[in-house]
């Protein structure tokens, strides 16, 4: 039986490693299951293709950075709220990453991602 509260502290420290750490390959081996389904239509399935995409992306914006302000387990699901930043000056993206755990091992993933705006209707930041 999934065991939620584990679930969500293995796609935190996933998700950390990969990104912050720039450590996608050990993220994987550590925290990835036997396969990887991707939902991101430009991001292809695999866990090799999630590893070429961080590298990638973090080779490209060196300042990349990923602060996860909240998440939720329900199930063998783990939801994250993040912003994503390319740089410090970066207003950045709001995104919410969805990912379905067999085992206790990462396995299919999808993500919703907004650009933070300039201004808002309402006074409440996106986090």
């Amino acid at each position: 039986m999934a065991d939620p509260e584990k679930n969500k502290q293995t796609v935190l420290a996933y998700y950390n490693m990969a990104f912050n750490d720039r450590k996608p390959a050990e993220a994987v081996e550590k925290y990835g299951g036997s396969h990887y389904i991707q939902h991101n239509p430009q991001a292809a399935d695999g866990f090799e293709a999630f590893i070429e995409f961080v590298l990638g992306f973090a080779e490209q914006f060196p300042q990349l950075s990923l602060d996860i302000k909240r998440a939720v387990a329900e199930g063998d699901l783990v939801v994250t709220h993040s912003l994503l930043k390319t740089s410090p000056e970066d207003r950045g993206t709001a995104a919410a990453d969805f990912f379905r755990l067999e085992d206790g091992k990462i396995v299919e993933h999808w993500d919703v991602l907004q650009p933070v705006p300039e201004s808002a209707a309402n006074d409440h930041p996106m986090f």
